[in-house]
């Protein structure tokens, strides 16, 4: 009996299926809601001329602004910032195909891995348009929460959502079930929209459980966020409207061994048990495949459910208004002010596709100057001494996005955003 016990608590429980029932029975007419957005994502239900937002282009990234709501009782629950920022940093390579991990995707499937285009930051800029770190942190009086929503509202112990046609809201804290987390389906209420996460399964180092600490739980539950269904349909043979996910019979759990054969596989490759979509522990989980990438990217279509991301600014610092962060916030690495003042620098091409020349006159190799390359997290992801007027940097390592060039000297500081191609 305990070892049944300690079996079942060891296995991957989502909570997303269940919680779209919960939201039909108190909301009967999400039915239509949601029907309207799966014939969007299937392409059967094309959005009429009315309106004209803007659409994705098909090789554009796609960036999600996200604010982690951290609400904690106790010590344990209050996570520190360098495990969200960690399961930031798993979410865009998981999202972008870039996990090392991949590689053990097997043969029979490599070749249908697909990337997503689409990364995530922590928000730089919140709902009245001042700097934000991205973590809100709130103390609260409740022991733990459960599905019915509790943490996601002020007045109940939780933090109210940020704008969810602007912001993924995360809510990260202590959950009453076996479930590591839950996310709502695209279409649900706005108040509500976003995903729930257990404080033990949410990045990849500090507090974590053993078998659930790469990352892979909030990579799941964000796939659902962005339409995703379990690979078996949350049905016996069921379907996730997917071509390239292989028909299974039910959900697998821990490291199955290729080929895991099911009453309805199609062919002997068997069950795609690695994929983010299914109930595998955190290290045998390593793709998306092309067709989920396609059902995912139709949400941000002109007129679908999630085209309002296209349009949203909280990525950039450098839109941000008012005062400094409030205390006791750290303030990110990467200030958003121009400020040319160091022998006018220079950075030519911009965008960049490889290389760039970046042109600093008081450069030289008895007065060096320090150029950092950040992130939109604040990570250095490049960095070299300037010995010389011009110096070519090679940045073709750095994927797709926004990035910030720091130049220094003892006495001041040139800033500036490139965009890498």
């Amino acid at each position: 009996m305990m070892a049944t016990l300690l079996s079942a608590t060891a296995q991957r429980n989502c909570g997303t299926a269940e919680y779209k029932q919960q939201l039909l029975k108190a909301d009967p007419a999400l039915q239509d809601v949601f029907r309207k957005i799966e014939k969007q994502l299937s392409g059967s239900d094309k959005p009429s001329n009315g309106l004209a937002k803007r659409d994705t282009s098909a090789n554009e990234i796609i960036y999600i602004p996200v604010v982690v709501h951290v609400l904690y009782k106790g010590t344990a629950e209050n996570i520190s910032d360098a495990q969200v920022l960690s399961q930031i940093d798993a979410l865009n390579k998981d999202f972008r195909g870039l996990n090392a991990d991949k590689n053990n995707t097997p043969n029979a499937f490599k070749n249908l891995a697909g990337d997503a285009r689409i990364q995530f930051c922590l928000a730089r800029v919140d709902t009245q348009g001042k700097p934000t770190t991205g973590i809100n942190r709130k103390k609260t009086t409740q022991d733990l929460f459960t599905t019915d929503d509790a943490m996601k509202y002020d007045h109940q112990g939780g933090v109210s959502a940020w704008d969810s046609k602007k912001y993924l809201n995360i809510w990260v804290c202590k959950l009453s079930s076996r479930s590591l987390g839950y996310a709502t389906p695209p279409g649900a209420p706005a108040d509500k929209d976003g995903v729930v996460m257990a404080y033990d399964v949410f990045g990849t180092t500090g507090n974590l459980r053993a078998i659930f600490n790469k990352g892979r739980t909030a990579t799941h539950e964000i796939g659902h966020w962005l339409g995703l269904i379990h690979t078996w349909g949350d049905d016996n043979c069921g379907t996730d409207y997917v071509d390239d996910t292989p028909t299974q019979q039910s959900f697998n759990f821990g490291c199955p061994v290729f080929p895991k054969m099911s009453s309805c596989s199609a062919n002997g490759n068997g069950d795609m048990f690695m994929n983010f979509m299914d109930f595998s522990d955190d290290a045998c989980m390593n793709l998306f495949t092309k067709g989920q990438v396609t059902r995912m990217r139709s949400l941000f279509a002109q007129q679908n459910i999630r085209n309002g991301f296209l349009a949203s600014f909280a990525c950039d610092s450098t839109v941000a208004q008012g005062g400094p962060l409030p205390v006791p916030a750290p303030a990110p690495p990467v200030l958003p002010v121009v400020k040319i003042t160091v022998a006018a620098t220079k950075l030519f091409p911009n965008p960049v596709i490889n290389e760039t020349l970046v042109e600093c006159k008081a450069a030289s190799a008895t007065s060096p100057k320090q150029l950092q390359v950040f992130n939109n997290l604040g990570v250095v992801v490049y960095s070299t001494r300037l010995v010389q007027e011009k110096t070519v940097l090679n940045l073709s390592k750095l994927v797709t996005g926004i990035y910030y060039v720091q130049v220094t000297d003892e006495q001041d500081k040139f800033i500036t955003r490139i965009f890498k191609q």
